[in-house]
């Protein structure tokens, strides 16, 4: 089977692009893919561990079954920030 894997943040600077077509056999999970996606992007994979796999817009778990013709997308943490401040126009 065929999926479209879709890179976001730090996972497509490292990698030099928005995504990759892979082959997969049938049956296989999100976890085949991931492993899948590390041996072609070796400088992605220490990362790969640390991101959330989506599938067709929807959040899934490592032992997702995969289609032919799904999107796996891999999504960083999001991180920055601060703490909580008061909005300067609620003081008025």
């Amino acid at each position: 089977m065929r999926i479209e894997v879709l890179y976001f943040a730090v996972l497509r600077e490292r990698a030099g692009r928005d995504g990759d077509t892979l082959e997969l056999p049938s049956g296989a999970r999100v976890r085949e893919a991931r492993a899948a996606v590390a041996a072609l992007h070796p400088e992605i994979a220490p990362l790969l561990p640390r991101v959330q796999g989506a599938v067709n817009r929807t959040v899934v778990g490592e032992d997702h079954p995969l289609g032919d013709g799904d999107e796996l997308a891999f999504l960083p943490p999001v991180s920055g920030g601060s703490t909580l401040r008061p909005c300067p126009a609620a003081a008025v």
